[in-house]
């Protein structure tokens, strides 16, 4: 052994380290080989030495934990007399208690670091999730596995091969998720303790300041990751069977199964249960009970960190399927979605879902949020990511019957107005919501059709006096006039009422043929509402070139348009293409026989320059 001692851990053969654990396991006279093994658990050791090191420490550590005493951080670490301390019984135990303690050590330093091997990361992670489930006196020992999700959390590389590990291996066992969303909870106010505003406010020149925040936004990215992927609770009626990694995990079915054999013989049973669960012993369905309350602490006190963008639009977009239906009060997020829905632009798109929910299942009141609703509809809207799901939710937004008549005819025209600068699969989306507003709110079809009789006498006056100043100017033809304001972010400002869609008869002319068709289908009466049936916007939604091009590809037409004329034109621009205009001068004549002196001029100049050249 003393050549061992001697040579570097790099130099020792693979054969002296078999040695060294098998004289360990065999008699307690070798305990000093125990040193020796723990400083080959090290990220710089070969993978062989790490591997053989583990499995001999492994063994040894398996027989003699249930016999240890706590270790000194634990607070059920019992008061002994100065009697017991000299003990050289305790003293030992206390010894390997704390070998112990730095074998945990060792082998999330190994789990952790950037040079250890997958495979060898897959085998320790193993074998350390087992001490989790033996550590404990045969229950799970959250103090290591917390310290092990620290470890990830704070680690100042990335460790994604091992958060997806622990998330495919052990996260289907409930007892996991558990102890997960407690560790997760606790190093996010970790987190959020550290983040002070003083932290918040520091410049870009402070390169301490830009590290610091750098590691929180890498340790918010783990979190998310780790706590994304702890798959939920399928059931909560106390039927369900769940598997644990610690114990047995029999599901309360197997339990009344079993009972049913002998009952005498299980009434003394059934009482040290009812004993160890009074000593924090948990079962699988008491777990299942406190899960939601630990699911919703762990969301909530990661939510209150401050998220990364581009983590903050996964959580937005996850959040109405994967949170929401599983918390205990789905109304505690509602702080966070109206700051999102108020932030514009592509966040406030993703936090309509999760807002909607809330609205409509759990009574939220937000008083601005069809204000808030309308200032979204801008033509950047219809090439975003994200579009079909916020069509379908706007065409949701506005199904109400108790929907004001003017509310509805700003969407509408506001939407109509938007036809003029959205691509042909907008214009296709846009003509499906408002054939459905109009079929939904009859009060608000005087806007297909408005001359300018139908308007009131202050209209009138407006317009009379717009169409003085206009003459004045020097046009002889009086202009119409549009009162919507297209700029106003109130709907209840914009003046909709007082308008018409007249931005939907141009898609008659439109270029796209789909959209020229679709149009038509605003013709019918839509306040006839057996005749007619709503539009589902799943079907446009999505929409783009491709599947206009794709649409039209399988399309068959009877009649293919024609590469030249049937008929030889007689001018450049038909006349049909511009009724009631005229292209006729004054002065046009004048201008003529001016053109033709000047070429009679230029006639003869040539003339008298052949006669000179003749002569």
């Amino acid at each position: 052994m003393a050549s061992i001692l001697t040579k570097k851990p790099n130099r020792t053969k693979l054969k002296d380290l078999k040695i060294l654990g098998q004289q360990l396991l065999s008699s307690r006279a070798h305990i000093n080989n125990l040193p020796i093994l723990l400083t080959f658990i090290s990220p710089s050791s070969p993978p062989q030495h790490v591997l053989e090191s583990l499995l001999s420490l492994q063994s040894f550590f398996t027989t003699v934990l249930p016999d240890l005493p706590p270790s000194q951080s634990s607070k059920k670490r019992p008061r002994l007399d100065d009697s017991a301390k000299e003990d050289p019984e305790f003293i030992y135990r206390t010894w390997l208690r704390s070998k112990f303690d730095e074998f945990i050590t060792l082998l999330i330093e190994v789990l952790v670091s950037p040079d250890t091997e997958d495979a060898l990361r897959e085998i320790v992670l193993d074998s350390f999730m087992e001490f989790v489930k033996l550590g404990n006196g045969g229950n799970f020992y959250s103090a290591i596995y917390h310290k092990l999700l620290r470890s990830i959390v704070q680690s100042a590389t990335p460790v994604d091969f091992l958060s997806e590990l622990l998330a495919s291996k052990f996260f289907k066992y409930i007892d996991v998720r558990y102890f997960t969303f407690i560790s997760m909870e606790k190093l996010a106010k970790t987190l959020d303790a550290t983040d002070t505003p003083d932290d918040r406010c520091v410049g870009g020149d402070d390169e301490s300041g830009s590290r610091s925040r750098e590691s929180i936004e890498l340790s918010i990215h783990k979190m998310h990751y780790i706590i994304s992927h702890i798959p939920p609770l399928e059931g909560n009626d106390g039927k369900s069977e769940y598997e644990m990694w610690s114990g047995s995990g029999i599901s309360s079915k197997e339990e009344h199964d079993k009972k049913e054999f002998s009952k005498r013989q299980k009434a003394e049973d059934k009482k040290l249960r009812t004993e160890k669960q009074t000593n924090n012993v948990l079962s699988p369905a008491t777990i299942a009970k406190k899960m939601k309350l630990k699911f919703t602490k762990a969301w909530i006190s990661f939510l209150r960190l401050p998220i990364p963008i581009d983590v903050y639009k996964e959580v937005l977009v996850t959040l109405h399927q994967a949170v929401i239906p599983y918390l205990s009060n789905p109304i505690i997020l509602c702080d966070f979605l109206t700051r999102s829905y108020d932030i514009g632009g592509v966040v406030s798109v993703m936090a309509l879902s999760s807002l909607f929910i809330l609205m409509t299942q759990h009574g939220l009141e937000y008083p601005n949020f069809y204000e808030k609703l309308y200032a979204l509809l801008t033509p950047s809207i219809f090439m975003a990511k994200h579009r079909a799901k916020f069509f379908q939710l706007l065409d949701s937004c506005l199904k109400s019957p108790l929907l004001p008549a003017y509310l509805a005819a700003a969407f509408a025209k506001k939407l109509s107005r938007l036809l003029v600068s959205v691509p042909p699969s907008g214009a296709l989306v846009i003509i499906a919501l408002i054939h459905n507003l109009l079929r939904r709110h009859p009060s608000i079809n005087c806007l297909v059709h408005k001359e300018d009789g139908d308007e009131s006498p202050e209209d009138r006056s407006k317009a009379e006096d717009m169409a003085n100043k206009a003459n004045d100017s020097g046009s002889d033809k009086r202009p119409g006039i549009d009162h919507f304001n297209s700029e106003e972010s109130n709907p209840m400002k914009s003046n909709a009422m007082r308008s018409s869609l007249w931005e939907i008869d141009t898609l008659r002319h439109h270029y796209c043929p789909p959209v020229s068709r679709f149009v038509l289908s605003l013709e019918n009466d839509l306040t006839v509402r057996s005749k007619t049936t709503e539009m589902d916007i799943k079907d446009f939604s999505s929409g783009s070139y491709a599947t206009i091009f794709g649409d039209e590809i399988r399309h068959r037409v009877k009649q293919v348009p024609l590469a030249f004329y049937k008929a030889t034109p007689t001018s450049l621009f038909p006349e049909s293409e511009f009724c009631g205009w005229t292209f006729n001068y004054e002065g046009s004549n004048g201008n003529e026989s001016e053109d033709k002196e000047q070429e009679t001029s230029e006639e003869n100049d040539a003339s008298t320059k052949r006669q000179r050249l003749e002569c």
